[in-house]
């Protein structure tokens, strides 16, 4: 049997399993990825040998991989946050994205300096790349549908979206540490250029780039009957252009793709407002609904909800079944286990409490958006960037071991107790 017919079934057995499965795994304390993580686990090194991936030496096609599985979530997570941007409800996902962020980063460096024995450039590296919460791996604590008005399923996925790219600076700060980037004569470059424009630049241009776009369609297919169909398309063609147009101004394309989104979706609030409009896909032959222009913003803005969440799923396997694999690569004699404890059941907690202090929240909320700090995909981008940066073998082999242990981790503990929790919590809310 060939390579590529090898792997075609396997690619084709784990989709039709998860298909089947899919109904089940929901009545279970399971989520998905920790399915996906046991199956890479057992095509890799540990297992049946089939998938052989090195974090060190294949950084480069690793980090494509990621980049594009956390974009398409950072659109889907923008899509799904239904509000005015600057309301009240977007305190508590703001605060978590900077403050708790913040905080999550100084104390892995500070363990990573006293207890790891890293240096102050790979302790701070490493808070980078482990501090954000991701979208990827999160969609069972975000929000259910556009409407959900819950505040913790909000602030958790509003988090998820920004801090992806809040956690950049960092990253650039700690590769600057290490020499392996300028932060120019006191640090003023960094300040100015990879805190203040790169992240006010992104969100602008994605902003600007997904009301353009948005605009148009609406108004071609309610006034001219045009731009019909073909949402897949604009979906990937949205999340492309402002990507691309926020790395072309040294801009974070994370945020920029993230701000479409959520510009995307002001679009159809503009237009319907606090109705709830029948957002239902015409059916086959029904063009009249997709140009009513009471309708159409409401199809649309679901109809690239719906094709990004399906690109998503697609992404999550890829990516999951990839790092069940790489965890052969890491030296289990050596690696520091007390290290992903510390950071999901303290450093998290602690962060999110100060950052929240004072906030309009339920002790429960709080309490979960204590534990829900899930670790994913980010991370695995993150570090691929590093790596690909010209960190030093040493450096950058204790960076992965770190990083695989804690995502891998955190997938399990969130796994298991995701369903229970979560099921808990609304039912208390529905009460």
């Amino acid at each position: 049997m060939s390579t590529a017919s090898l792997w075609f079934l396997i690619a084709g057995g784990i989709f039709v399993l998860m298909a089947l499965s899919g109904t089940l795994l929901k009545r279970l304390p399971l989520s998905t990825s920790l399915v996906y993580l046991a199956i890479g686990f057992g095509l890799g090194p540990a297992g049946a040998g089939l998938l052989h991936l090195d974090p060190l030496t294949q950084a480069g096609p690793l980090e494509r991989i990621a980049e594009v599985a956390v974009l398409i979530s950072l659109f889907a997570s923008g899509l799904k946050l239904r509000a005015v941007f600057g309301a009240k409800r977007w305190a508590l996902p703001v605060r978590l994205a900077v403050v708790s962020m913040a905080i999550t980063v100084g104390l892995i460096a500070l363990v990573g300096v006293v207890g790891l024995g890293l240096g102050l450039g790979a302790a701070v590296l490493l808070g980078a790349i482990l501090a954000p919460t991701d979208p990827v791996l999160a969609s069972d604590v975000q929000l259910d549908h556009p409407h959900d008005r819950d505040h913790l399923r909000f602030a958790l996925t509003g988090e998820a979206g920004l801090n992806d790219g809040t956690a950049f600076p960092f990253v650039m700060l700690g590769l600057g540490l290490l020499g392996l980037h300028d932060l120019g004569a006191g640090g003023w470059r960094w300040l100015t250029i990879d805190v203040l424009w790169a992240g006010i630049g992104g969100l602008g241009i994605g902003w600007l780039l997904g009301t353009v776009v948005g605009r148009i369609v609406l108004y071609l297919r309610a006034h001219h009957r045009e731009a019909l169909g073909l949402d897949d398309f604009l979906t990937l063609g949205l999340i492309a252009l402002a990507y691309g147009a926020a790395l072309s101004l040294s801009a974070y394309g994370f945020l920029a793709v993230f701000a479409a989104g959520l510009a995307l979706r002001q679009c159809e609030m503009r237009a319907t407002g606090d109705r709830k409009v029948d957002d239902a896909k015409p059916a086959a032959g029904d063009a009249e609904a997709a140009v009513d222009q009471q309708r159409a913003p409401a199809i649309l803005a679901r109809a690239v909800l719906e094709f990004d969440e399906q690109l998503e799923r697609i992404a999550e396997v890829a990516l999951v079944v990839m790092l069940g694999a790489m965890l052969a690569t890491v030296d289990l004699a050596s690696a520091a286990w007390w290290f992903p404890p510390l950071l999901l059941v303290v450093i998290r907690p602690l962060a999110v409490l100060v950052g929240l202090a004072g906030a309009r929240s339920t002790p429960l909320q709080r309490g979960l958006t204590c534990w829900f700090g899930i670790r994913g995909i980010g991370s695995i981008y993150y570090l691929m960037y590093a790596v690909g940066h010209g960190l030093d073998p040493a450096t950058a082999r204790q960076l992965i071991d770190l990083t695989l242990i804690t995502v891998a981790t955190s997938i399990v503990a969130h796994g298991i107790s995701v369903t229970p929790l979560m099921g808990r919590y609304r039912g208390l809310s529905e009460a």
